[in-house]
């Protein structure tokens, strides 16, 4: 007697708790019910997955002798700085806020030089240049909450250092082999 008692509570007790939990209510959508999710979500996600050759490094054509070596002039982009700092913290909408204005970004080359040629797996013999860029990024944080009346400016510094390294591909130290390799790059 107390089996079958104990199989029918279970009976009854179990769509109840179904029920409650939303898994057979009938104005739900059972595990179709839509989640809100934060538009900053998103955000993230995409910058996970793109921007894959920002850890790359390029191989351009071969230092000529007797030429001037290549400078290091192409400095970060706007683009690569942001995404490099500290991202802003993503709060409560109206109770906790936190955004950056008058963003400036001052670039200043640290490093710029060329190593005696080795042989890199994969690619062969090439030079490695070294090219660091210090970045300073000023910006004015403004942290505010309307739930609790305050906003609060603030003017802020962030240094990131930034390496654009990349390869420059050695042939050999005769001129015309150099000569015609570049030429190749230039028009392939």
């Amino acid at each position: 007697m107390y089996r079958v008692g104990k199989r029918w509570l279970l009976l009854l007790v179990t769509p109840g708790l179904l029920i409650i939990a939303g898994c057979i209510n009938p104005l739900g959508m059972g595990i179709f019910t839509p989640v809100p999710v934060p538009p900053w979500v998103a955000e993230r996600i995409e910058e996970q997955f793109e921007h894959k050759n920002d850890h790359r490094t390029p191989i351009l054509a071969p230092v000529i002798d007797g030429f001037p070596a290549p400078l290091c002039e192409d400095p970060p982009t706007e683009a690569e700085v942001l995404r490099t700092i500290r991202h802003p913290i993503r709060g409560v909408p109206y109770i906790y806020e936190e955004q950056r204005q008058n963003i400036k970004i001052l670039n200043t080359r640290e490093v710029d030089r060329i190593d005696p040629p080795r042989f890199f797996p994969i690619i062969g013999w090439a030079r490695l240049h070294h090219c660091h860029w210090k970045c300073d990024v000023r910006f004015t944080e403004i942290v505010q909450s309307d739930f609790l009346p305050a906003k609060i400016l603030k003017e802020r510094l962030e240094r990131v250092y930034i390496d654009k390294d990349h390869l420059h591909l050695f042939v050999g130290y005769d001129q015309q082999t150099q000569k015609d390799v570049s030429e190749d790059f230039i028009n392939p």
